[in-house]
């Protein structure tokens, strides 16, 4: 007998093949039902109010709105991870008056390049790429910064990767112009006559260190202040218009920097002097380099500058 014979004489067999088919057929006609009666809804992200918004930390949220034709504006709170960027410390190196053997900084990713500047311990510079040549890794340094006078790097920077350290840190934070800063219970206190730096959390000192503020001709200017700037690196370069003094310097890579004036005034390491409990600099406040770092990781945006 053929299997046409037993379907003919076996009927609960064609019943069962319909059935088959019409389920098939009816879940087909739902599926396409719902994708045509779907909400023709298009969602567009808001960026936040920066005008209002300081920097954002590792544990902070962000409320942006899901916008629909259909329906009325929803805010949905998403959490924000901190860009990092890569930065290297030299840490194998020369000391303040350059003694010892120096890092090379090449102008290419080789020992067969020109050398185009000798780099002291406790410079931070930040890294635009690697390249491994011959078996060695070379980190290309950028200066994606304003620079006084630009025309001073003329040549690309390399870097062996054997004498310096690896750091990753968000890089620029700074309170917008027209935020409110954070009331915090951090403040720091620098005392001139003393030259001496006090960093309080309420009324307990958490860092005690000397520093160097700004000599007569450029004076650390006084008062009450905000950090309201963080940078790790910096390309300090001078002479400065419209101070007395028209000494040339160029210090590329300054480390830990906590601005509290917008005319310059800086909180930093200092890697080129040790004089640190007499008055040495252009206006800024120097730090020994490891207390400047210990400085920046525990001040936020907002911490109050007192010097007097």
């Amino acid at each position: 007998m053929t299997i046409t014979d037993k379907i003919r004489h076996h009927p609960l067999i064609i019943w069962v093949v319909v059935g088959f088919l019409i389920l098939n057929l009816t879940l087909v006609g739902i599926i396409f039902w719902l994708v045509q009666n779907q909400p023709d809804t298009t969602y567009q992200s808001i960026e936040p109010d920066m005008s209002t918004t300081t920097f954002l930390r590792a544990e902070e949220l962000v409320v942006v709105e899901a916008v629909s034709e259909d329906k009325e504006p929803v805010e949905v709170t998403l959490p924000v991870k901190p860009v990092q960027f890569e930065y290297i410390e030299v840490t194998d190196s020369c000391d303040i008056h350059y003694e010892g053997e120096c890092l090379l900084v090449r102008s290419g990713p080789g020992t067969d390049y020109d050398v185009v500047e000798r780099l002291r311990n406790d410079v931070v510079l930040k890294v635009g790429g690697q390249v491994e040549r011959d078996g060695q890794l070379w980190y290309r340094v950028v200066f994606d910064e304003w620079l006084r006078y630009p025309e001073r790097v003329e040549d690309e920077w390399y870097v062996t990767a054997d004498y310096v350290k690896v750091l990753l840190d968000e890089g620029d934070k700074t309170l917008w112009e027209d935020g409110a800063a954070e009331v915090l219970s951090k403040r720091i206190v620098i005392e001139c006559n003393e030259q001496t730096l006090y960093a309080y959390e309420g009324a307990e000192v958490v860092l005690e260190t000397p520093i160097s503020t700004g000599l007569d001709l450029t004076p650390t200017p006084l008062g009450n202040f905000t950090v309201f700037k963080k940078t790790p690196s910096r390309y300090m370069q001078g002479p400065l218009p419209g101070l007395p003094s028209d000494q040339y310097y160029d210090m590329p890579g300054v480390p830990w920097n906590l601005y509290f004036t917008h005319g310059g005034a800086v909180i930093h390491g200092a890697y080129w002097h040790d004089s640190f409990g007499s008055t040495y600099s252009h206006g800024c406040v120097n730090l020994p380099p490891d207390a400047a770092r210990e400085l920046y990781q525990w001040a936020e945006l907002g911490t109050e500058v007192i010097v007097r």
